[in-house]
């Protein structure tokens, strides 16, 4: 086993050092978008911490560590497991499990083992049978992308997003604060649930919304007609909502099968109310679908704009502009002299409700609201 020269006087197995820096040992089983974005943030604020990982595709690890990320490639489950003190299990959730009867074998004392899967109730049940519930935290972090690996994993996805963490019934409140503090050193915001709780919530908030896009993606699809000008039209708000039916199918199917119980429920509850809103169209119920909408509103702009949620943000906004020769390089022009790097732009052919004529979309909120701070001083006309 190569392992690096590692002062082993600075890493206290607490969780923290003497600046209050989570500053340890870590071993990543499965290193994709997740998994590789927690390491990259420990990273970030904690450069002397060690970082060992084990996954399928070698390629990704052997970029890991010229990135600097990983310090030790894991050739398996093993021997060099017992120098760990936090064990992040980042596999697909259907692996996680499996997992665990493996890694039990190697942990040292005071070491525990968590995850990052969507859904809580199944893997707690797991490790209940092993008797594992002295040693394992549930742990979610909230966020993510379309798009999935190591490649796409940054050390600032996880910033002010909600990193849910989740005690067995044994777990002592030390471990507990442990975990938190390592959500605290990535930028993320933790909240202790219970797991159970945690699967009735997300099932409403992120798993359910996965349904509705990607069942109405096909519905449009079933519904487009030969030519295909339903596909041609759709923009705007039905691109907006229907954006994370992008995410890998394979992912989802173990969520909703994981966490079956509580989406069926929401998802019969959601048929309930758009049946009801079907009755209220036919019976043109003017004032029930003016309620709809008003309080829906109402309760979306009560939302924090500062917290980020268990569905990926598009940082990005509109502006109208003139359909002129050199309109958009002069913008691109403005926004590069400002250092302000841009991750898509593109066309509004459907500007039905009022979008501006191009939509740029950024990769950070902060880079968003620079550029749109730049344009206004511009006189360019913009729109959220």
């Amino acid at each position: 086993m190569d392992i690096p020269n590692m002062n082993h006087s600075k890493i206290n197995p607490s969780g923290t050092n003497s600046s209050g820096k989570t500053d340890s040992i870590f071993g990543f089983i499965g290193l994709g978008l997740i998994g590789g974005s927690i390491a990259r943030g420990i990273k970030r604020r904690c450069p002397d911490a060690t970082i060992m990982a084990y996954m399928r595709t070698r390629a990704r690890l052997e970029q890991a560590k010229a990135d600097g990320i990983v310090d030790v490639i894991l050739n398996g489950i093993g021997e060099e497991l017992r120098l760990c003190d936090i064990i992040f299990l980042c596999a697909p959730v259907e692996y996680n499990a499996a997992y665990l009867a493996q890694i039990r074998p190697y942990l040292k004392p005071g070491a525990i083992i968590t995850d990052v899967g969507s859904t809580k109730t199944d893997i707690h049940e797991h490790v209940a049978e092993l008797g594992m519930e002295n040693v394992f935290i549930g742990g979610h972090p909230m966020a993510g992308s379309e798009k999935t690996g190591y490649e796409n994993s940054t050390d600032h996805l996880l910033e002010n997003a909600y990193y849910i963490v989740t005690p067995t019934a044994v777990s002592k409140e030390e471990d507990v604060q442990r975990l938190v503090r390592v959500a605290e050193t990535i930028g993320s915001i933790p909240i202790i649930l219970d797991y159970r709780r945690h699967d009735q919530i997300t099932a409403g908030i992120s798993h359910l919304p996965h349904v509705v896009a990607s069942s109405l993606v096909n519905l449009v699809r079933d519904s487009d007609s030969e030519d295909g000008m339903m596909k041609r039209l759709a923009a705007g708000g039905f691109k907006d909502i229907t954006r994370i039916a992008s995410s890998s199918p394979e992912m989802w199917e173990q969520i909703c099968v994981t966490n079956r119980a509580n989406l069926a429920q929401m998802l019969r509850r959601y048929i309930r109310s758009l049946e009801n809103v079907a009755a209220e169209l036919e019976s043109a119920d003017s004032r029930a679908l003016h309620d709809l909408f008003a309080t829906s509103r109402e309760y979306r702009n009560s939302f924090s704009e500062k917290a980020r949620g268990a569905i990926a943000p598009e940082y990005s906004f509109t502006v109208d502009i003139v359909d002129e020769v050199g309109s958009i390089s002069t913008l691109s022009v403005i926004l590069a002299s400002k250092g302000i790097s841009i991750k898509n732009i593109g066309i509004n052919h459907n500007r039905e409700h009022g979008e501006g004529a191009l939509r740029i979309e950024f990769y950070e909120q902060s880079a968003m609201e620079q550029a749109w701070d730049v344009l206004q001083k511009y006189h360019y006309e913009l729109m959220r």
